[in-house]
C-alpha cells in the first residue's frame, strides 16, 4: 500500500505561505551583527601555537600549547631548558620556514638553518627575537647608524642645512669624498671623457673611527738587532714564515745589516712603503710597510675580537688619542660646516638622545615635514624605554647587553605588522627595580597591539604581568627539560615548583654589617656623565654600586677606580660574552683539560697531545667533532653521529688508555659534580683539577658535563662559567658586573652564598647590581643617580643598607624598602 501524498502537500503549502508573508513585511536595514553574535569562523580557532615532542639541547619530549596573541613568560632555573624551548624551537623553526618561501637563488645567501628536534610544531607566526647578543663592535658602529636615525639626520642636513655642501652622503663619517676621471667607451663606440666625483663627510685624518693611533717603533723591533736575527716583535711576523720570505727577497733592504744602520730611505721602504709588486722564489707577492699592513690586519678591529696575545700586542705598542681634526666627531670639515639653527649634525649626535627629541621638536619645514616626524617618533621611543640619555655618537659596541637589546625593540616599537610573534630574551637585564615597569608596559603594548610576546625571565615583577606561564626544570642540564608547571601566575606561586617556591622570596637586610679595613679613595671622577664624584670605597667587605640604567655606575667602577693603584691584584667579571665554538666546553674553557691531559699521559707514559679531540687524538673520521656534517648547499645542512667513534671524538687507539680505570672520553661524559669527586680522592687524585672543578660546583654548575659543548649553555650559565675561571685567579679585589644575569631565583641564593666565602677568605668584593637582594645583603650601598645621563653622575647615597631603607631618600631606597617589606 502506497504512502498518502496528503503530509507533504500540507508542508509544501506552509513553506509557500510562510515566504509570501515575508515578501509582504516592509523591507528592513540589516543589523550589524557584533562578533560574538556571529558563527565561528574556521579562522579563529588557530589561536594555540602547538609544540609536541621538542627534544631540543636537554628538552625531554615536551609537548605544550600556547596562546597566541597573550604574554606568555618561560621560567625555571638556569639550564633547565627555557631558551632550548623557546629560541632554538620555537623561533628557530619560524624563522626557517620564513627563508624558505624565499627563492632558492636568495637562499643561497642566507644562513642555513637545520629543523629543530621536535616532532610537530603548529601554528606558528613570523617570530622575530629580541636577544641580549651584543651589537656589532665596528668601530664606526653607533647608536645612530644602528637604529638608522644617523640616516635621517644624514638627510635631514642634506635638506636644511646652512650652507649646503652635497647630498646625504656627505655628512656620513662611513663615506670618504673621491674623484677620477678618464675615457670610457661602450661596445665599438668612440671613446669618451667622463668624471666622477663623490662627496663624503668622512674625517681624512682617522677615516670616521674618531682617533688616531700612534704606534711605538720600539715594539716593533729590536733595533740593534737585523730581520734574519729576528728583529721583528710582531706576532706572527718570523723569518720562517712568508713574510720572512717577502723581507728577505724584497730587495729594499739587507736583511742581514742592523736595523739602526738603515738608511733614511731603507728605513721608510721598512715602515711605510705602499703595497708594491714584488717576484719572491718566481712568485707573484705584494709588499707592504710594517706600519700600514697592521694598521689593516690589526687596528682596524675591534680589539676585544682580537686575540689574546695580538690584543696585549697592540695595547702595548699603540696609544690611541682624540682625532685632533675632527675633535673626535668622525666628520670632516665640511660636513661639520653646515648647521640648522646654529646646530651642526656633529653637534645633534653628541646631544643626549632627550634633549635631541625636544631640538627636532622645533623644527617647521613642510618641504621634509614626514621626516621629521619619522624622527620624532623615533627619538621619542628612545626615551619612552628608557635610554634617553645615550646618545647617537655612542660606539655600539659599549653598549651593554641589556642596553643593546632595548636598543633593538626601538625597530619595533612603531611597527604596524600584528600577529607577530615577538621573542625577547630576559629584557629587564640591566634594569634598575625603577626602569621594570616601564619595560612591563612597552612588552603589554606589544600584545595590545595583537601579537604573541615570548618572554624567557626571572624577575618576579616581570613574570607578574605574564597572561600565561611556562615553567621548566626541574632541575638543570640533565636533571631539567620537562614542563613542571604551565598557567596563571596566582597557579604558578602556588605550586610546588622550584619557581613556585621562590617567587615570594625576599632577602632581609643585615643585622651586622662587617667592618671596612681600609678603602679606596675616588677623587674627582668625570668620566663620561660623572660629576666631579668623590667617594671612598671600603675595603674587605661586600660593596653594591647600585643606580637607575644610565646614572654612571660603569664609568665609576671601570673608568675611574684607581684600581692600578692597589698594591693588590684586580679581578674583574664583566658582562662581555663568552666565546666558543662546537669544539670548545667547559673543560677546555677553564683549562681543566690540561691537568686531565698530563695525568693520562704520566699514566700511560704517552704524549698529552694524544687526549685532546682537537689534536693528535682526534678521531680520523669526524677530525674530533664526533658528528659528520652534510653540506647541502641552499638547504640545511644535515649532521650525523660519526659512527667509527660513536660521537666520543677519539681514535679508538686512544680510548684503549685508561685513568682511573676510566678513559678520556668517560671522563668528559662526567657532570662536575662526579667529576670532582673523582679527581678529589682515591688513584685518579689531581689536585690541579679538583680545584678547578671545586670553582665550577660553587657558581652551581655542579650538574654541567665536562664534555658539554659551549654553544648548547644557556647565558646564564656562560655568566657563572666566566665567574668560576677568575676564581682561580689571584688578587685581592674582585669587581663583577651584574653576576645574577640569566640566574634564577633559587641560584641567586648560592652566588650570595659564593659573595660571602670570597669576603669571609679576605678579599674584597664589588658588584654593579640592580638586584635586591644583592642590595640587602650588601655590607655598604653606593647609589648613584639621581637620573640618567646628565641628570645622573652623582652620589645620592653611601652607607650601611638599613641607613638607605629607613631614610628612603632614593628611587634605589624606596624599591628596597617595599622588597625588603620594610
Amino acid at each position: 500500500m502506497s504512502p498518502s501524498p496528503r503530509p507533504a502537500k500540507k508542508a509544501a503549502a506552509k513553506k509557500a505561505a510562510a515566504k509570501k508573508s515575508v515578501a509582504k513585511q516592509p523591507a528592513k536595514k540589516p543589523a550589524a551583527r557584533s562578533p560574538q553574535a556571529s558563527e565561528p569562523h574556521d579562522a579563529d580557532s588557530h589561536d594555540l601555537i602547538r609544540v609536541h615532542g621538542a627534544r631540543e639541547n636537554n628538552l625531554k619530549d615536551v609537548s605544550i600549547e600556547i596562546p597566541k596573541r597573550r604574554l606568555t613568560v618561560f621560567t625555571g632555573v638556569s639550564g633547565s631548558g627555557k631558551s632550548s624551548l623557546v629560541f632554538d624551537t620555537i623561533a628557530a623553526e619560524s624563522q626557517r620556514l620564513i627563508n624558505e618561501t624565499y627563492s632558492t637563488f636568495v637562499q643561497g645567501f642566507m644562513p642555513t638553518l637545520a629543523r629543530p628536534e621536535v616532532d610537530v610544531l603548529d601554528g606558528l607566526t613570523t617570530a622575530i627575537i629580541v636577544d641580549q647578543q651584543r651589537m656589532g663592535a665596528d668601530p664606526r658602529s653607533t647608536v645612530g647608524t644602528a637604529t638608522d636615525v644617523h640616516a635621517m639626520l644624514r638627510i635631514l642636513f642634506s635638506r636644511l642645512g646652512k650652507p649646503h655642501i652635497g647630498p646625504p652622503s656627505a655628512f656620513s663619517f662611513n663615506t670618504a669624498s673621491a674623484q677620477g676621471s678618464g675615457a670610457i667607451s661602450v661596445g665599438n663606440k668612440k671613446a669618451v671623457r667622463a668624471s666622477f666625483s663623490r662627496t663624503g663627510g668622512m674625517c681624512p685624518r682617522c677615516e670616521g673611527r674618531g682617533s688616531v693611533s700612534d704606534i711605538d717603533l720600539t715594539q716593533l723591533y729590536d733595533d740593534s738587532k737585523s730581520l734574519n736575527e729576528g728583529a721583528l716583535t710582531i706576532p706572527g711576523y718570523t723569518m720562517d714564515g712568508w713574510y720572512g720570505r717577502i723581507f728577505r727577497g724584497c730587495g729594499f733592504f739587507d736583511p742581514d745589516k742592523p736595523i739602526r744602520k738603515y738608511t733614511k730611505r731603507e728605513l721608510n721602504d721598512l715602515l711605510h712603503k705602499e703595497p708594491t709588486k714584488i717576484k719572491v722564489e718566481g712568485i707573484n707577492l705584494t709588499y707592504e710597510g710594517l706600519i700600514p699592513r697592521i694598521q689593516k690586519s690589526m687596528l682596524s678591529k675591534d680589539i676585544d675580537s682580537l686575540q689574546p696575545h695580538i690584543r696585549a700586542f697592540v695595547e702595548r705598542a699603540t696609544a690611541f688619542s682624540v682625532c685632533p681634526e675632527c675633535e673626535g666627531t668622525r666628520l670632516s670639515e665640511g660636513a661639520r660646516s653646515s648647521k640648522i639653527k646654529r646646530i651642526s649634525i656633529a653637534d645633534a649626535c653628541a646631544m643626549e638622545i632627550r634633549d635631541l627629541a625636544k631640538w627636532v621638536e622645533g623644527l617647521e619645514e613642510p618641504s621634509v615635514a614626514p621626516l621629521i616626524e619619522a624622527l620624532r617618533q623615533t627619538l621619542d621611543s628612545f626615551a619612552e624605554i628608557g635610554l634617553g640619555y645615550l646618545s647617537l655618537d655612542r660606539p655600539s659596541g659599549t653598549l651593554s647587553g641589556g642596553e643593546a637589546q632595548r636598543v633593538k625593540m626601538i625597530r619595533h616599537l612603531g611597527s604596524s605588522l600584528t600577529d607577530v610573534t615577538y621573542v625577547f630574551d630576559e629584557p629587564t637585564t640591566g634594569l634598575h627595580p625603577h626602569d621594570i615597569g616601564n619595560m612591563n608596559n612597552l612588552l603589554l603594548r606589544l600584545r595590545d597591539k595583537g601579537n604573541t610576546v615570548l618572554v624567557v625571565e626571572h624577575k618576579p615583577q616581570a613574570i607578574a604581568i605574564a597572561d600565561h606561564v611556562v615553567d621548566l626544570g626541574p632541575g638543570a642540564g640533565a636533571g631539567g627539560g620537562t614542563v613542571c608547571f604551565e598557567g596563571d601566575v596566582d597557579g604558578l606561586r602556588a605550586s610546588d615548583t622550584v619557581t613556585g617556591r621562590h617567587l615570594d622570596d625576599r632577602a632581609s637586610l643585615k643585622p651586622e654589617t662587617r667592618k671596612p679595613t681600609g678603602k679606596l679613595p675616588i677623587r674627582g671622577a668625570d668620566k663620561h656623565n660623572l660629576q666631579d664624584v668623590d667617594v671612598d670605597i671600603p675595603l674587605g667587605v661586600l660593596t653594591v654600586v647600585t643606580g637607575v640604567a644610565g646614572s654612571g655606575k660603569s664609568s665609576l667602577v671601570h673608568g675611574a677606580m684607581p684600581l692600578q693603584e692597589s698594591a693588590e691584584g684586580v679581578v674583574s667579571v664583566d658582562q662581555t660574552p663568552i666565546r666558543g665554538s662546537r669544539r670548545s666546553n667547559p673543560a677546555t674553557y677553564t683549562g681543566l683539560l690540561e691537568p686531565i691531559r698530563k695525568a693520562f699521559a704520566k699514566e700511560n707514559g704517552v704524549k698529552p697531545a694524544l687526549f685532546s679531540a682537537n689534536s693528535e687524538g682526534a678521531c680520523p673520521t669526524c677530525n674530533g667533532a664526533g658528528v659528520i656534517f652534510t653540506d647541502l648547499a641552499m638547504m640545511a645542512g644535515t649532521s650525523s653521529t660519526c659512527e667509527d667513534c660513536e660521537g666520543r671524538r677519539f681514535d679508538s687507539s686512544v680510548l684503549e688508555y685508561r685513568f682511573g680505570g676510566r678513559d678520556i672520553s668517560e671522563v668528559l661524559a662526567m657532570p662536575v659534580a662526579q667529576a670532582q669527586e673523582f679527581f678529589g680522592t682515591g688513584d685518579a687524585r689531581t689536585p690541579a683539577a679538583h680545584k678547578i672543578l671545586t670553582h665550577l660546583a660553587d657558581v652551581g654548575l655542579g650538574y654541567l658535563t665536562l664534555g658539554q659543548p659551549l654553544t648548547t649553555l644557556s647565558g646564564g650559565e656562560r655568566q657563572r662559567l666566566k665567574l668560576a675561571t677568575h676564581m682561580a685567579d689571584k688578587g685581592g679585589i674582585y669587581v663583577l658586573d651584574e653576576p645574577t644575569t640569566g640566574l634564577h631565583l633559587a641560584d641567586v641564593e648560592q652566588l650570595l652564598g659564593l659573595l660571602d666565602r670570597l669576603v669571609d677568605s679576605g678579599k674584597t668584593v664589588i658588584v654593579v647590581e640592580h638586584h635586591p637582594a644583592v642590595m640587602a645583603h650588601a655590607d655598604w650601598i653606593i647609589d648613584l643617580g639621581p637620573g640618567a645621563g646628565h641628570d645622573g653622575g652623582k652620589i645620592v647615597y653611601e652607607g650601611a643598607p638599613t641607613d638607605l631603607v629607613s631614610a628612603r631618600s632614593t628611587l634605589t631606597g624606596e624599591h628596597l624598602a617595599a622588597y625588603v617589606g620594610a
